[in-house]
């Protein structure tokens, strides 16, 4: 699906697209194309840009996770985007597919995670760990099917993989996510994990931005009504 079938607002200052799952949102070592470049040049050709185009990287999603990603068009909506972030003013709201169900039906989840390198994974450990950071988030059970549950999480903190490495400490790994424990991956690479929504005050207009990003095409997505 191309750029322009993706997009979810645009203005001068903000464009929000729908990550397709397994697209790699900024480049890094594999050199695969990435979302960010592609965006860049839908602006570049649309606007006619002769030179380099201004494109910053408000927040990210993990490659296999669908969903919306919010980029920055001007380097005064990036910065003041970032200090949103950083006050908690940016709400970020996910769904999850997982097959066990959850030991409560709504939970708060407060656990300290640290990132292991060489592994890309993050673990919970005790909070007295050097390098553990708190991690916060807020899950609620919105649906079931024969097989699996529906997970709303709202992430309190924005920590590495924190979504998928607090409901596997529950016992509820997200479908086709092998790094945590669930025990075969999706056929495409991806894992059950939107980013559904995303809210904050426009940087610039002060208006409330309240935007939510389809889920994928196919199964287990399409057993659930949302």
């Amino acid at each position: 699906m191309s750029i322009e079938d993706r997009i979810l607002y645009e203005d001068n200052h903000l464009i929000i697209i729908n990550k397709e799952p397994s697209e790699i949102v900024q480049g890094d070592k594999t050199g695969d194309v990435c979302l960010l470049d592609d965006v860049k040049a839908y602006i570049k050709v649309k606007c006619n840009k002769p030179g380099d185009v201004f494109l910053g990287l408000v927040h990210r999603i993990d490659r296999p996770v669908s969903g919306a990603v919010t980029f920055a068009r001007t380097s005064k909506a990036l910065s003041r985007m970032t200090v949103k972030i950083k006050n908690r003013e940016f709400s970020k709201t996910y769904l999850a597919i997982v097959k066990n169900k959850p030991p409560k039906e709504s939970d708060e989840l407060e656990d300290f995670i640290i990132k292991n390198e060489a592994q890309n994974k993050s673990y919970i450990v005790s909070p007295e760990t050097k390098g553990a950071k708190a991690a916060k988030l807020r899950y609620r059970v919105i649906g079931h099917s024969e097989n699996f549950y529906l997970l709303e999480v709202e992430l309190l903190t924005g920590r590495h993989h924190q979504i998928r490495c607090q409901l596997a400490h529950i016992g509820c790994p997200i479908k086709g996510d092998l790094k945590y424990g669930y025990p075969r991956s999706n056929p495409d690479g991806s894992i059950c994990l939107h980013a559904k929504n995303v809210c904050f005050e426009h940087p610039t207009l002060k208006t409330q931005i309240n935007i939510n990003a389809p889920l994928p095409k196919g199964m287990p997505w399409d057993a659930f009504n949302c």
